[in-house]
């Protein structure tokens, strides 16, 4: 099998797992393909009947303006960056550490920094697609209570029955508000904004830590990535404030896009390094490369002997 070959069947590959996870994430997001597990409630809990927020457009981080920080941000860093370190490896003739050009076919060959651009965004943008599935799923199977849940399930506590505090409700029928945002409201576990946040503030500053290696930016690089952490953290807590979500729903966030940014950091692209080190020579290559050491030969006493009676018979 040829090389421009496997590279063709490898991106093919590549290009289903996108399109099949970037589908998946739609079914989650914007069909009813999947059922939201209906979870129980005891009569009267103060854990879920604080105050409806609103919807999610009048909260200070609305949707709309996270996910354009969340797409945006972390492409254009990643395009200047790469931009920048490809720009300065030319100008400073640096070749031993810019990648090959790499033959694709017998006449389209692709540029290091188009290649290192694609891979580096190719990962980011499908981690983005995979937190989105992970925290849809545990939405879905969990079914946790928002904590205005009964403020907007409205119900009706006297057909109930709700006489005691610790009387458990299971109807599926108990509410009587707004289906839609009831629907949403059993929706939180965990925080989608939390997990989708840290995700792309994590991958971002692992990528200037990494590849960003100019001087002068000791104090530099540490200030921004604390910063990106800060306003996703921040992020989390909002979600709190603002009680759309539970501290409970937030750190589950937070640890599902911490896993999958650091999962994709360090195994899949390998610390966004450009190139591998060439192996050294194992310990036996060394030895057979060494000049052969010649010893010279030394004759015994027995044959000395022989040969002066073989000279005195002739």
């Amino acid at each position: 099998m040829s090389l421009p070959f496997a590279l063709t069947i490898m991106l093919y590959f590549q290009m289903v797992i996108m399109a099949g996870t970037v589908m998946l994430a739609y079914y989650f997001e914007y069909t009813d393909t999947f059922t939201v597990n209906v979870q129980g409630f005891f009569c009267y809990d103060s854990s879920y009947t604080k105050p409806y927020p609103g919807p999610d457009e009048n909260s200070d981080i609305p949707p709309a303006l996270l996910l354009s920080l969340v797409a945006g941000v972390p492409v254009l860093v990643i395009i200047v960056g790469e931009t920048v370190v490809f720009c300065l490896q030319v100008a400073t003739r640096d070749f031993e550490n810019q990648e090959k050009t790499i033959l694709t076919g017998d006449c389209c060959y692709i540029n290091p920094l188009v290649r290192r651009t694609v891979r580096f965004l190719g990962i980011y943008t499908f981690g983005l697609f995979a937190t989105d599935i992970f925290v849809n799923a545990g939405q879905v199977v969990t079914g946790n209570l928002a904590p205005h849940f009964l403020t907007v399930c409205k119900p009706n506590y006297t057909d109930l029955g709700c006489q005691q505090f610790t009387q458990f409700i299971t109807n599926t029928q108990a509410c009587t508000g707004n289906p839609e945002l009831v629907l949403k409201a059993r929706k939180t576990f965990p925080s989608k904004e939390a997990a989708l946040s840290v995700y792309a503030a994590l991958y971002l500053a692992m990528y200037i830590t990494s590849t960003i290696k100019a001087k002068g930016t000791r104090l530099a690089k540490p200030v921004l990535c604390l910063g990106l952490m800060c306003s996703a953290f921040l992020t989390g807590v909002n979600r709190v404030a603002e009680y759309r979500n539970h501290w409970s729903d937030v750190i589950a966030g937070f640890l599902i896009g911490i896993s999958i940014a650091v999962f994709l950091v360090v195994c899949v692209i390998n610390n966004f390094k450009g190139k591998r080190k060439e192996i050294e020579n194992s310990p036996i290559d060394k030895l057979a490369q060494m000049p052969a050491i010649s010893i010279p030969r030394v004759e015994s006493p027995l044959e000395k002997n022989h040969i002066s009676a073989f000279a005195e018979i002739t």
